[in-house]
């Protein structure tokens, strides 16, 4: 993705089930901000909420609950997890205006979520502007036909609403609208490290064995400060299409759609059902669910 975020075609097996066996997709794509199609089934009661009977409209105190407590204002390793979310609310027509109304020329990629376009807002207000001006946003739009879209986008409303680190990439705010989920997030000019590394887009340099080094060391960092934390998280999808690069090669983790807080209670661990991506999950999660 080295003009920024483009649409680039996946070689990694998927699943539906991450202990059935993989299928390849012969024309299909992903993009940094958007990787759910590789992601195993959210169909379990521990991690999914229906969407129907819900509001139209996301209440701040409705977001705020989402996801669980964290357990109050936590800084710790140059990060800071905050008690409730602190995001904007995005009206719909809002981010019309700021992606040209959604249009094919400002797309910059799709995968089982929906699609992602580029958008602009005011540097200091964030308010939607018209495209061209003020700083560049990365608008992910739900697909209404989605199975797992909604959990996804409300874990992404709840972790990256309140988490606040370095190696985390940055959500600005949400809109709830209609039928219409979306996300807004900061803009990764270098894309995702996958992409760098299988060059897939002729435009895409290589990187040097120090930058491979600071990226992995920025990751770590990254999942250290989630470990750490007061409520553990547990991040469940780290791989390279997750891990997004700014203009210096900074690395950030983006995706929380499968994020789950850590054990309470003194238990030592959290059984669900197993999900991730296929071929990245660790092997004794998948033998035992914990």
């Amino acid at each position: 993705m080295g003009n920024c975020l483009a649409s680039i075609p996946t070689h990694e097996p998927h699943s539906n089930n991450i202990n059935n066996p993989p299928h390849y997709s012969s024309s299909g794509s992903s993009t940094s901000y958007n990787d759910e199609s590789k992601k195993v089934e959210s169909s379990t009661t521990d991690d999914i909420t229906s969407s129907r009977g819900i509001s139209h409209r996301t209440s701040a105190s409705e977001v705020s609950s989402l996801g669980g407590s964290f357990g109050g204002s936590i800084i710790t390793h140059s990060g800071q997890i905050l008690e409730t979310p602190n995001l904007r609310v995005f009206s719909l027509a809002g981010l019309k205006v700021a992606t040209k109304n959604f249009k094919a020329d400002a797309m910059l990629g799709e995968g089982g979520f929906g699609k992602v376009y580029k958008g602009w807002l005011d540097h200091r207000t964030l308010s939607p502007v018209k495209a061209g001006s003020g700083m560049v946003v990365a608008v992910k739009r739900l697909n209404t036909e989605s199975v797992q879209g909604f959990q996804e986008w409300k874990s992404e409303v709840s972790f990256l609403g309140r988490v606040s680190h370095p190696n985390l990439v940055k959500l600005l705010g949400y809109c709830r609208e209609a039928d219409e989920l979306l996300l807004v997030y900061e803009f990764m000019p270098k894309g995702s490290l996958e992409t760098h590394l299988f060059r897939r887009n002729s435009s895409t340099e290589p990187i040097s064995w120090n930058t491979r080094l600071k990226i992995a060391i920025d990751a770590a960092r990254g999942l250290a400060f989630l470990h750490t934390s007061e409520k553990q998280v547990i991040y469940r999808d780290f791989k390279a299409s997750n891990i997004l690069l700014d203009g210096n090669y900074n690395a950030k983790i983006s995706d929380f759609g499968l994020a789950k807080l850590g054990p309470i209670g003194g238990e030592s661990h959290v059984s669900t059902r197993i999900m991730g991506t296929y071929g990245y999950a660790a092997p004794e999660y998948i033998a035992t669910g914990n």
